[in-house]
């Protein structure tokens, strides 16, 4: 028999467990709170993804001299890597929707751990692309966007700022930890260097642990502006099912962001009860009953800005590799000492750190239309890619790579970021477009760095590689000029679509009473013929 104080002393704890970790329910955005929690857990996240996949060229020649393959073949490890990241990220976001952004992010981090800790024990480099590969990279697939998504819900009006920031993890991690990688390897070998990174990367787990879904509570008073703005059925029929509808959103008292009221970081419940949401059915009038997300919400696609901004993601990310892979070479090309091209990546590093913290206080300022400072930063971007094929020497290559540095740094912190603002989905559905958009960006991840290899190869100089990214940047450009455009436009669409309907209903309900005036009329004769009393005053007659 079980003792009631100790099964007490149980539930108590059980309790207090769910309390700290459960759902954090707010009356509106926090921007701040709990959220510095989920800063802190993007940041560590940053480190441990993006920060170890920029630093595996430390085993770039150990791996080689190991099984005797060339620098190609090792450099697929990483490119599977990356781009079963980016191709798996619509799974992602369905695993989130459905389960909740905690179990997803700690199962991400228990396969990206999993697969760096067997690479170790590899004995070719395919099985590498099996556990760097495609293991490690589908953690990296959950990880990643799941926390940049709930942190985005976290905070409103500093969103900006505080993303930008914990984004520097990836750029810190270069410097802390690519030297002691360096250092490790060398005194246990690059196996058991991998293992130990691999047992690090296991703290993604607890990081997960720490992703407390956030819930709104919304007021009476704002459920009724909500019932208004959808325009309930005329008439008593409407009037008692809005005294339905309100009765079964005062159930649960909470209800979580965005536009179907479904909690897109995994909290549906709060309090103890299941949240429950209003949401309109086809003819116009109020629904009831649980609000469901959708696993994957493809309604963005039907969305031209969504389109422009995804078409900008696509052209823009054949511009992000180049610099990276080819500046040491070219640097060598144009008389630079190899010992000296060196310090380009740390030139490039630390000027990235300072982009990406500009970016976040210039737009944390108001007003100001964030859009139109990505599209300047990416314009400039373009024209220091051209500049590269142009400079000599030591110092005009270590400024492109300054200025390059310091524009990546804002465009990298800011793209994903960017679904959130209204101008192109919005915060109800960047849980879903954020899967797509860095799904379509695979095929870029996965063609762009042939595609520069080709162009160097076929013409015997490591500018033609800037070219080709130079370009695919242009037309990112262009395309992200078009996204308000669309937006406004769509926008325009249906407030036009919404007056024709309204109107459509107008003269319904006019026609509506002269339909009905032969029924009335009928109706009185009727009466008259068959009263009683007219019937015995004529009778009397």
């Amino acid at each position: 028999m079980i003792d009631q104080p100790s099964r007490v002393g149980r539930m108590n704890r059980g309790w207090r467990a769910a309390r700290c970790l459960g759902p954090k329910v707010y009356p509106a955005g926090p921007d701040g709170d709990w959220g510095w929690v989920v800063a802190v857990a993007f940041f560590v996240v940053e480190v441990f993804t993006y920060g170890v996949i920029k630093s595996f060229g430390v085993f770039l020649q150990d791996l080689m001299s190991e099984f005797g393959e060339t620098n190609n073949r090792i450099s697929w490890v990483v490119s599977i890597s990356v781009f079963v990241m980016t191709f798996t990220a619509p799974l992602s976001s369905v695993l989130s929707n459905r389960f909740g952004v905690r179990p997803v992010v700690m199962m991400g981090g228990f396969l990206i751990s999993l697969g760096t800790i067997t690479t170790g024990f590899a004995r070719s480099v395919n099985q590498m692309y099996l556990t760097t590969g495609i293991v490690s990279g589908l953690g990296y697939c959950l990880t990643f966007l799941p926390t940049v998504t709930i942190l985005s819900q976290y905070f409103n009006k500093r969103r900006s700022l505080v993303t930008a920031t914990a984004s520097t993890g990836e750029c810190i991690s270069i410097f802390a930890l690519a030297p002691a990688l360096t250092a490790m390897k060398e005194r246990i070998g690059w196996r058991m260097c991998l293992v130990v990174v691999g047992v690090l990367q296991s703290s993604i787990i607890l990081c997960g642990v720490l992703l407390r879904p956030i819930v709104i509570r919304t007021t009476e008073e704002e459920r009724r502006e909500e019932g208004a703005a959808n325009a309930p059925l005329k008439g008593p029929d409407a009037q008692n099912e809005e005294t339905r509808t309100s009765l079964t959103s005062s159930d649960s008292g909470v209800q979580s962001l965005g536009a179907s009221r479904t909690d897109l970081a995994g909290g549906r419940k709060a309090g103890g009860a299941e949240e429950k949401a209003v949401t309109p059915d086809p003819a116009g009038g109020p629904a009831r009953g649980p609000a469901r997300a959708r696993l994957l919400d493809l309604s963005v696609l039907r969305d031209w800005s969504f389109l422009c901004y995804a078409l900008f993601g696509l052209f823009a990310t054949l511009g992000f590799f180049a610099p990276q892979l080819y500046v040491i070479e070219l640097s060598v090309s144009r008389g630079v000492a190899r010992e000296t091209a060196a310090y380009m990546l740390s030139a490039m590093a630390v000027a990235e750190i300072v982009g990406r913290l500009s970016i976040g206080v210039v737009m944390n300022r108001r007003p100001v239309r964030k859009i139109y400072i990505l599209l300047a930063c990416v314009a400039l971007l373009c024209g220091v890619l051209l500049l590269f094929t142009a400079v000599t020497g030591f110092w005009g290559l270590a400024v492109c790579c300054v200025l390059y540095g310091f524009l990546l740094g804002t465009v990298c912190s800011t793209h994903i970021p960017m679904l959130a603002e209204d101008d192109v989905v919005g915060i109800d559905r960047m849980s879903s477009a954020a899967g797509i958009y860095v799904f379509i960006h695979s095929f870029a991840c996965l063609g762009g760095p042939p595609l520069g290899g080709i162009l160097v190869d076929v013409t015997k100089n490591y500018g033609s590689a800037f070219y080709s990214c130079a370009v695919g940047m242009s037309l990112g450009a262009l395309f992200l000029g078009l996204v308000r455009p669309a937006k406004q436009w769509h926008c325009c669409t249906r407030r036009g679509r919404r007056q024709e309907e309204q109107k459509a209903a107008e003269q319904a309900v006019a026609l509506q009473p002269s339909q009905e005036k032969p029924a009335d009329f009928l109706e009185v004769d009727v009466v008259m013929e068959t009263s009683p009393t007219q019937q015995q005053r004529e009778e009397e007659v």
